[in-house]
């Protein structure tokens, strides 16, 4: 391990960890932009053990960022499916189209969070990681461990907070070292300092955490209340008819957007004509701000009904091969329970 002199004893405990217990991760064992730059838009939302075996399904079918912007966009949301906040698939594709266009990956953390999609935990990220830029990360794990290690509680979730942190994170970081600084944070919060129940016993940073002297590990960090979660209701109609079925494109405004969806009902009305069978009742499906409660039902009849503007029909056996939201697979798979 190398460091400096003028180092925080922090940073240099927590690269002493990192040699130690740091995760071998395969995009660890490269410095291609597009290879981290993947890596990090498929786990802001996911976890490692999920989104490393699409990580490599990615990898294998687009090993570069122009292979990915020669893609459609129905292709990646199919590649994408069963991750969910689809939005972050739709973005990396315009962005490998727009990296392409400029002739290459930008090298800057500006230039990169002009990317689509692109915050400033990512950029930083990506940044400090592929280039050697000199830039902390901020995210949940850096939050937990700064506020908890130095006692410090302000709310995350502030303009106040996020400064504070963002500033502090930077002063840590010792020179030369912002990719594995920035690594150990990110595995040190995940593996050591958790959410729930952290190693405190075992901790390397043991002796000078504020929180675990005050006996505040569980209040920190602290955030702020949010937005209530809002429940939803929607009603699926997986309409068969002489081996065919409908589904529709959803569209911008709304959750899932681009992805397909058998016929879809929000208020009291259903088809009278043909056969009804519910399927599933009260499937619950849990988003960030919502909760959708869903009916599931398989319409059957001998004769295409007239259905809303949007809706086209498609061979069952086909149906595989369009990309659809968590709670059209559920529907799906019960189709054949």
């Amino acid at each position: 391990m190398t460091s400096t002199d003028n180092s925080h004893p922090f940073a240099n405990c927590l690269l002493r960890w990192y040699d130690v217990h740091g995760r071998d991760l395969p995009w660890r064992h490269t410095d291609d932009p597009y290879a981290i730059w993947l890596s990090e838009v498929i786990l802001q939302q996911t976890r490692i053990q999920q989104g490393q075996a699409y990580w490599e399904r990615f990898i294998r079918r687009w090993p570069t960022v122009q292979d990915l912007a020669a893609a459609t966009e129905d292709e990646v949301l199919r590649e994408w499916q069963g991750l969910g906040y689809y939005s972050r698939a739709r973005n990396l594709h315009h962005a490998a189209r727009d990296i392409v266009s400029r002739g290459g990956f930008p090298r800057t953390v500006e230039e990169i969070k002009s990317l689509k999609g692109v915050g400033d935990y990512t950029a930083a990220a990506i940044g400090s990681i592929a280039f050697g830029c000199h830039v902390a990360v901020v995210d949940g794990n850096v939050y937990r461990v700064l506020s908890r290690y130095f006692g410090i509680d302000t709310p995350i979730n502030t303009t106040e907070g996020k400064k504070l942190f963002s500033e502090l994170a930077q002063s840590l970081l010792p020179k030369g070292e912002a990719s594995r600084f920035n690594q150990a944070m990110m595995d040190f919060g995940a593996i050591q300092c958790t959410p729930k129940s952290p190693q405190c016993l075992t901790c390397p940073l043991q002796e000078s955490c504020v929180a675990l002297h005050e006996g505040k590990t569980e209040r920190l960090p602290v955030k702020n209340k949010t937005l209530r979660v809002q429940q939803r209701r929607m009603t699926y109609f997986y309409l068969r008819c002489q081996g065919f079925t409908a589904i529709r494109r959803r569209g911008a405004g709304d959750i899932w957007q681009g992805l397909w969806e058998p016929y879809l009902e929000e208020n009291d009305s259903q088809p009278k004509t043909g056969r009804l069978t519910l399927l599933r009742q009260d499937v619950k499906h849990v988003l960030t701000h919502r909760v959708i409660l869903a009916d599931f039902y398989l319409w059957e009849t001998e004769e295409r009904p007239s259905l809303p503007e949007g809706y086209v029909w498609v061979k069952e056996a086909d149906i595989q091969k369009y990309a659809v939201p968590r709670l059209v697979e559920i529907l799906l798979q019960s189709l054949d329970g």
